[in-house]
């Protein structure tokens, strides 16, 4: 054994945590929000070549053990749902919060699938094409964020010529063949308009031949339901007629409110690791684009907040990129990203909801996903509906 090679339990514990999570050491890095050079010095730490500082040994074993999201927070459950187009888990969040009990969930992101194993103590099922929906276990209410590529302004326009958007499809032989009490659907605003109302109207005439009452679809805002977020999704609920009486009353979606209390501070971190703050030639980039924009005419461009702030623009999928859709100012430095933390909680995520993978990958997941407070709020109502008429 090398003489520099310093043997005791903590190496070792910290290299099986990680173990335990089967997460890389630039993922369990991230995850912890260490700088670059503890980030370096964990390969150094697990070997026993340096001697791990107590705070940071700490940190590492309270680090959360798998599967704390895999049941409803409530004692028993009152009713099952899947989760399609899982994400990482957040519609499963909101209903569970009513609750549900997952039985069955399906995402193909590997990423995304291992948050959602660390989180939930299950690994989804992959592409929902590959799966028979016979297969599928029976359940009460069908969840699904179905995929916004095909319906969004910022892609490609062509909804169901796109071979993606036929992934509506899948939802539907779902709820043909396995006839759930109830579903619930989430994708951007843009769905609305797109193709001049066609794909939406394309959407709800099929679940209409599938007998569901569809109330007409909201577009609800994040901000409303208090997070400082201006972030707007269309939402989409239905009932299956087979258990309502011919006399069911109008399903009520929550309207939500302004608090003029919450500002973007709440959010916020109070200390920020330096590798957030973005680069003098990054900002200049952004700087440079905002000019041209303005000589055009137009608007576009990076946005800047700061802790008064009533809300910070949508996040997206892309944030990783260069954090234009919201960017954080500080004093006498360049702006800087959002952490990933920051957007869980500007998603309405646990504090303790474990971020398992790089920041790269995680902002895409806090981007695609959804804000849990939303859709809490949906399913309290969805819940409370089902119960009126005892369906569940």
């Amino acid at each position: 054994m090398k003489s520099n090679i310093i043997v005791n339990s903590k190496s070792i514990n910290i290299l099986n945590k990680r173990k335990l999570l089967d997460i890389t050491r630039k993922e369990f890095a991230d995850a912890l929000d260490f700088d670059r050079q503890e980030e370096k010095n964990l390969k150094l730490w697990e070997e026993g070549v340096l001697p791990i500082p107590t705070q940071i040994y700490n940190q590492i074993m309270n680090f959360r053990s798998i599967g704390k999201y895999a049941l409803s927070t409530k004692s028993n459950y009152r009713f099952t749902q899947i989760d399609l187009f899982a994400g990482i888990g957040g519609i499963r969040l909101g209903f569970q919060k009513h609750g549900g009990k997952t039985v069955f969930s399906s995402e193909w992101d590997k990423f995304a699938q291992k948050t959602y194993r660390i989180n939930y103590g299950e690994v989804p099922a992959g592409d929902i094409t590959l799966i028979p929906p016979d297969t599928i276990p029976n359940h009460d209410i069908l969840l699904g964020g179905f995929p916004c590529q095909p319906f969004s302004q910022a892609g490609l326009k062509k909804g169901f010529e796109d071979t993606r958007g036929t992934l509506f499809f899948n939802i539907a032989s779902i709820l043909k063949a396995k006839r759930p009490k109830a579903f619930m659907l989430e994708n951007v605003k843009q769905l609305k308009g797109h193709d001049k109302g066609k794909t939406l109207e394309v959407i709800l005439n099929t679940l209409n031949e599938l007998n569901y009452y569809v109330p007409t679809p909201q577009i609800l805002n994040a901000y409303h339901f208090g997070v400082p977020q201006n972030r707007e999704r269309i939402i989409i609920v239905g009932f299956n007629k087979d258990y309502l009486p011919q006399d069911f009353e109008e399903f009520i979606y929550p309207e939500g409110k302004v608090d003029n209390s919450i500002k973007v501070g709440d959010i916020l971190s109070n200390v920020v690791k330096d590798k957030y703050t973005i680069s003098d030639k990054l900002y200049e980039g952004h700087l440079a684009r905002k000019r041209q924009h303005k000589k055009k005419g137009n608007g576009f461009g990076f946005s800047l907040f700061n802790k008064e702030s009533k809300y910070t623009s949508t996040i997206s999928a892309r944030y990783y990129k260069d954090g234009s859709e919201a960017l954080i100012e500080q004093n006498n430095k360049n702006p800087r990203m959002l952490t990933p933390r920051e957007c869980a909680r500007l998603q309405g995520f646990p504090e303790d909801f474990i971020i398992p993978v790089s920041n790269t990958q995680a902002y895409k997941q806090f981007g695609n996903s959804v804000c849990i407070n939303v859709i809490d709020a949906v399913a309290e109502r969805m819940v409370a509906y089902l119960e009126q008429y005892h369906i569940i």
